[in-house]
């Protein structure tokens, strides 16, 4: 079963089969607040994560995705969490200007 880690949550372990949904409905399905400012309709990139491990266990990259890349606004190591899918496992962290201020982060 592919599995999240995200390190600066205290490495919060999340594990998901169903990978018709998104990482970002994976994430709020298990109670983690994460922001997503548009929606989670690819148009900002507040929802990104920052992938430590493991990209190749993401779904290839979407057309917003690589719009903003071409932009600048997402680097390689990011993707947008409302937009990929879980495949395999990864660990991420979220964005230090994506942090919510109610959250106590362990890094």
């Amino acid at each position: 079963m592919p599995q999240i880690i995200i390190k600066n949550l205290d490495n919060r372990l999340i594990a998901s089969n169903d990978s018709s949904q998104t990482v970002l409905n994976i994430i709020h399905d298990h109670q983690i607040d994460w922001m997503h400012a548009c929606g989670a309709k690819g148009r900002c990139t507040t929802c990104k994560l920052i992938v430590l491990e493991g990209m190749e266990g993401l779904s290839e990259m979407t057309a917003a995705e690589t719009k903003f890349i071409d932009m600048g606004r997402l680097k390689p190591n990011e993707r947008l969490a409302c937009q990929t899918r879980l495949l395999d496992n990864i660990e991420v962290k979220v964005a230090e200007e994506n942090k919510f201020p109610h959250i106590e982060y362990s890094e």
